[in-house]
């Protein structure tokens, strides 16, 4: 079984800024953080599909080349063009190569790399999304949680925000708390990254939605590993 994905020193280190953060707004911060967002299986399998693609398009562009490797098997004798054996050779080319890359692709790290970016970013946008459905939107009276989403594998994160403070808060402000969070995690410290975004976020939301007596604690402070 897969074991924390940060340490407790770190798990601390982001329910603590999370605590500080609130502590100046009424607004509620939700820390998520996973080890990936989606597993990608379907990229193996269409790259599976690309590679058959590729063996037929390289026979279509020279078509004796099926028969030349027969030839080749057989010592040189070719016997003539047979369609129905050249078809059927290229059949299993393509099946073989669909079976390599597919069994490539099972490493993780590799099926990965070799996603595009745009697919990774989409796929941890959505997952944020549903995350932040199921714990933070509506979730608090004034309509103001935030959700802090970090996705380790695929290096991206995200930060979603309820109705209210949507409303207030222009997208473009949390890019020093995206900064902040996304270069820690280049250099390998992931908790002070939330950390540190949290902070950010605390600060820009304050702006908005300064602490009020009538404040209660209505999300949970800790950080939430998946």
């Amino acid at each position: 079984m897969r074991g924390p994905i940060l340490t407790q020193g770190e798990r601390e280190a982001v329910t603590q800024a999370v605590t500080e953060a609130e502590a100046g707004t009424d607004a509620e911060i939700v820390t998520i953080v996973a080890p990936r967002s989606d597993p990608y299986h379907d990229i193996g399998l269409n790259l599976g599909i690309v590679a058959m693609l590729l063996v037929a398009g390289i026979a279509a562009l020279n078509p004796t080349a099926i028969e030349d490797k027969i030839a080749w098997f057989q010592n040189g004798w070719q016997g003539g063009i047979n369609l129905g054996r050249s078809f059927f050779a290229l059949m299993v080319a393509e099946a073989i190569v669909f079976l390599v890359v597919r069994f490539a692709l099972t490493w993780t790290p590799l099926r990965l790399a070799l996603t595009p970016k745009a697919v990774r970013s989409r796929r941890v946008r959505r997952r944020a999304i549903q995350y932040f459905k199921v714990g933070a939107e509506r979730r608090t009276a004034a309509r103001v949680g935030v959700l802090l989403y970090l996705s380790l594998d695929e290096r991206l994160a995200e930060i979603i925000a309820d109705q209210a403070i949507h409303a207030r808060v222009a997208p473009e402000r949390w890019g020093e708390a995206m900064a902040a969070l996304i270069d820690r995690v280049r250099e390998g410290h992931p908790g002070d990254g939330m950390a540190a975004a949290v902070t950010a976020i605390g600060a820009i939301v304050a702006e908005h939605f300064p602490k009020t007596e009538s404040d209660v604690n209505e999300l949970p402070d800790r950080l939430i590993e998946l």
